[in-house]
């Protein structure tokens, strides 16, 4: 059975604690009790997070000596990406019709006033 990951990384990012992780991360690498900090929840709760993260690629975690960092890996986020871009581009056309639009009746309203 295969996974569809843009699936799973969508269900990762759903939840807020999770999202907000990833904005910490974002700055650089952090140990799990540094990311834990500014969340009122419990330490398994964090470690729970950080599984789903880990499971989807949006985080890696190792250990050197007594330090257990964690890191933010993009390449699940760049799939995410290249799949909102695509409806970027749908509506960036769509607002470029619709500025067509409204353009001709400014022009049609223009002439009938000019009349």
């Amino acid at each position: 059975m295969t996974t569809d990951c843009l699936s799973d990384t969508f269900s990762a990012l759903a939840d807020p604690t999770r999202r907000a992780i990833l904005a910490r991360l974002a700055l650089g690498e952090l140990s799990v009790g540094e990311l834990a900090r500014p969340f009122k929840i419990s330490g398994p709760a964090i470690t729970k997070h950080l599984k789903v993260l880990q499971r989807v690629g949006l985080i890696t975690r190792s250990r050197h000596a007594q330090w257990r960092p964690c890191r933010l890996e993009a390449k699940p986020l760049q799939e995410v990406a290249a799949w909102v871009e695509e409806y970027r581009r749908y509506w960036d056309e769509s607002f470029d019709r619709l500025d067509d639009y409204l353009a001709e009746l400014q022009k049609k309203e223009k002439h009938e006033h000019n009349r």
